[in-house]
């Protein structure tokens, strides 16, 4: 008998604290409308089951996700009706299956609608495309009579550029009322994240926080009520010397001017901790900053530990990855931060 397998070298420290405390900030400045979660892509890459179970505990109600396999993850712990899969039926055996487990489907076409109608129907939710021509019915469908024949209860929307000061926002905005106007339905929304933020006007009565929900700050406005939910941590697998002129890592793109010591970290870009960390991140410990030297490698990050005896083999070291500050020091955006994080870190 194989002895148990050992902890991996490398975990995400998840504040699950902080997402329930993010979600309660949300809700509050949902006003009159209710929070809801955006699970999608396993919970922005954290675990969309503890996320969900996590959410549940503070009277979240209302969870998205893109795909039907990600609702099938969910089914044995939520109520499969308050789950919405934004993709919505895209063939018949989509609607089979969403009608067989109670799970609503985001209509987002004419063609959904009457699909999702010939399958038999149901409760579903639907999209109305603003201005993101991406996914939605468009506005010049919404009088058509196959959209009156569904059984609405979420109406949809999503902004564009919720984030910043855009004329787009009150565009969509006006849209999405006209929208409420000419189409029964249940419930209304129209604001994400940043959405939120925006005011009364675009909360309707379900809001839809995503990124924020994990620590993602997309307004500046934003940054006291989100607190950082994961930071990534990875062991020191091997301490050495280097001396003063020689390089360290692929491409020898750094050198040493002094003696050195350095450490090899048990991450790399296989983990999605990519290449353009390479000579700019940085991992802490014991309250040093510890940068990144040279090249990050697939499964390998070297860090300097010059300044840090205390800090050897075997100790686990975390990555600088508050969001905001992270994606502007990698150039990646803050969703992309969360979501490359690869599945050989111990949740």
């Amino acid at each position: 008998m194989l002895p148990e397998l050992p902890e991996p070298p490398l975990r995400l420290n998840l504040d699950w604290n902080a997402l329930k405390a993010n979600w309660q900030a949300l809700d509050r400045l949902s006003g009159k409308a209710r929070a809801g979660a955006a699970v999608k892509a396993d919970g922005y890459g954290l675990g969309a089951r503890k996320a969900t179970a996590t959410l549940l505990e503070v009277g979240c109600r209302d969870f998205f996700v893109a795909h039907w396999a990600e609702a099938a993850d969910l089914l044995d712990i939520v109520d499969p009706g308050s789950i919405s899969v934004l993709h919505g039926p895209q063939s018949a055996a989509d609607c089979a299956y969403g009608q067989a487990i109670g799970a609503k489907p985001v209509i987002n076409s004419l063609s959904q609608a009457q699909r999702w109608l010939d399958a038999g129907g149901g409760l579903c939710d639907l999209m109305i495309d603003t201005g993101m021509n991406r996914l939605g019915v468009p506005m010049d469908e919404i009088g058509s009579e196959v959209l009156a024949r569904l059984d609405v209860d979420v109406l949809l929307s999503h902004l564009v550029s919720a984030e910043e000061e855009s004329a787009l926002n009150a565009l969509q905005c006006s849209r999405w009322l006209e929208a409420r106007k000419a189409l029964t339905h249940c419930r209304a929304s129209l604001a994400n994240s940043a959405g939120i933020a925006l005011g009364p006007d675009f909360h309707g009565d379900l809001t839809r926080p995503g990124i924020s929900l994990y620590g993602g700050i997309p307004r500046p406005d934003m940054g006291r009520l989100i607190r950082q939910v994961v930071r990534p941590e990875a062991m020191i697998m091997q301490v050495r010397h280097v001396a003063a002129g020689e390089t360290v890592g692929y491409n020898a793109t750094f050198t040493a001017k002094a003696p050195m010591r350095v450490g090899t970290v048990s991450t790399g870009y296989a983990d999605g901790y990519l290449r353009c960390w390479s000579n700019k991140g940085i991992f802490e410990a014991n309250g040093a900053e510890l940068p990144v030297l040279g090249l990050v490698s697939m499964d390998m990050t070297v860090i300097d530990l010059t300044d840090a005896n205390d800090i050897g083999e075997g100790d686990w070291v975390a990555a600088a990855y508050d969001l905001p500050g992270a994606a502007a020091a990698s150039g990646l955006t803050q969703y992309e931060l969360l979501t490359i994080l690869g599945r050989r870190f111990r949740r």
